[in-house]
Formats: C-alpha cells, sequence, structure tokens
C-alpha cells in the first residue's frame, strides 16, 4: 500500500500541465452549492432553488442546472506536412471559457502534443462557434476542455467538447433521514465538485479501468484539509489521484446538524488499455 499525505500547510501539487490550471482566482473559489440541507426541528430539505454559483471571475461549470456549451461550428485542422511518415499520433486538450454569447474566451494548453499539432489546434478553436451554456433558460459564461485527436493515418482532426470538471447534483433527501423520516445523526462529507485525475486516452481499444483509494478530511467549509493515498497504483497515477481529490468541493459532514470536520474515501478511476 502506498501512503502519501498532503496537508493542508503544504504546497497542494498541481495536476500537471495536463489538468485545469485556472486563473489564480479560480482556483480557490470553486463553484459551490448555496444552501442545499436545511436539518432541524426533526426535519430535512434540499432547497428547490438554483444551487450552482459562478466562481470569483462570474464563471460556471456544467452541473444539474447550467448546461454543457454545444460545438456549432468549427474547421478542420489538417496534420502537419512536415512530420515525417510514422505513427505519429497523439492530442491536444485546451481548457477555456464559452462566454454568453457562445465566444471561446481565456483559452489554456492543458496537454501538449507538439507545438506543431498545438498551434492549429488553438487556432481553430478560437475560430469556432459555440452555444453557450445555460443557467434557467439564460445564457452563462461555462469552463469546458476541448480535445483536437491526431491519428497516425495523418487524417484531419476536429475539435470536441470534454467536460472532465464538473458539479454534481444535490443529494437525495431520502438519504438524510432515517425510516422514520428523521435527521440522521450523522452524514459523511458528500462531494459536490469534481475533476477527472487524467485524460482519456482516444486511442485504447479495449480499456478497462484501475482504481486508486483516496482518503480526503473535509473541513466545515467543504474544503480538502488532508489527501492520503491508501491505495495506489504507481506509474505516477497517485500523484494525479490526490491533486485531483484536492480540487473536489463537498457538502461538509454533519453531527446533530452542525457542519464537522471528518474523513471518507473517494475512488479515483483511471481508464487504462
Amino acid at each position: 500500500m502506498v501512503l502519501m499525505i498532503f496537508s493542508a500547510g503544504q504546497s497542494k501539487p498541481c495536476i500537471k500541465s495536463e489538468r485545469h490550471v485556472r486563473y489564480a482566482a479560480s482556483l480557490f473559489c470553486f463553484l459551490v452549492f448555496a444552501p442545499l440541507v436545511l436539518i432541524g426541528q426533526g426535519s430535512v430539505a434540499v432547497s428547490a432553488g438554483v444551487h450552482q454559483a459562478p466562481d470569483a471571475d462570474g464563471i460556471y461549470y456544467t452541473g444539474p442546472e447550467v448546461s454543457t456549451p454545444k460545438l456549432l461550428r468549427t474547421s478542420a485542422v489538417p496534420y502537419p506536412k512536415t512530420i515525417a511518415e510514422g505513427d505519429v499520433q497523439g492530442f491536444t486538450v485546451l481548457a477555456l471559457v464559452i462566454d454568453a454569447a457562445g465566444r471561446p474566451q481565456h483559452i489554456q494548453l492543458l496537454h501538449k502534443h507538439g507545438d506543431l499539432f498545438d498551434r492549429p489546434a488553438i487556432a481553430a478553436v478560437k475560430g469556432s462557434v459555440f452555444e453557450p451554456g445555460r443557467l434557467a433558460g439564460k445564457p452563462v459564461p461555462v469552463w469546458i476542455d476541448v480535445r483536437v485527436v491526431f491519428r497516425a493515418n495523418r487524417a484531419e482532426a476536429f475539435p470536441e467538447v470534454l467536460i472532465t470538471e464538473r458539479d454534481l447534483p444535490a443529494p437525495d433527501p431520502s438519504k438524510l433521514v432515517d425510516k422514520h423520516n428523521k435527521p440522521l445523526p450523522y452524514i459523511a462529507p458528500l462531494p459536490i465538485h469534481t475533476v477527472d485525475a487524467d485524460f482519456a486516452d482516444p486511442f485504447a481499444k479495449n480499456p478497462w479501468v484501475q482504481v486508486a483509494v483516496v482518503d480526503v478530511l473535509v473541513g466545515p467549509d467543504g474544503l480538502p484539509k488532508e489527501v492520503h493515498v491508501r491505495r495506489g497504483l504507481g506509474f505516477g497515477l497517485d500523484e494525479k489521484a490526490a491533486a485531483a481529490v484536492w480540487h473536489y468541493r463537498f457538502l461538509p459532514a454533519t453531527e446533530k446538524g452542525k457542519p464537522i470536520e471528518a474523513r471518507r474515501n473517494i475512488m479515483v478511476n483511471f481508464v487504462k488499455f
């Protein structure tokens, strides 16, 4: 068993250049659900209003109330002619914001495949047209990823939308009460915002899943305070698993209705082939 400990006082590992490196204000202002669970006087209720809120820059993530932006029009990305013949395949991944008018903004390179591939991929995405994400029918700016896959047959590549970071639905109220419909004396932390630990391999023919088990200490504010890789996989995957969980957000644990610090395990999946 591999045990890795990252305390809240240490610098938190970034999820490599291939993971979302949002501009600084967003790193500590991740989307949270505004009052979701109200517990008291023998009753449990989940707010029926809009639960998702933007980050400090007014940008949303895809989730139960916010729809995913759709790619309406784009251009092909040619395979670089200067690349020598051979099985050179890979992919470029970009993080970007689709604003309320459907325009790509704040484009960031997450996964590099080489300058000859990355530059035309960025140019194609800059010139693309999107249908914006919506909240309650209103267009809003939303974070997405876009992947461009370059295959060994040297065919033209096209941008495609990915969602690797998202908000989760509010918890089912029935899971917060006992059989007598009374509030549970203890409720464990519940994830409400998750991040993929790695990008899926588009070339996997027979994919299979490996799972790392990560223990996280969640504070009363719903933020991770410590991350421990309890069951690791090696090959650099443990660092990716821990880094991903640092970016999770939770509804904090409650004891008799009061938010408390508590631990829980997170299963982090990696698709291999």
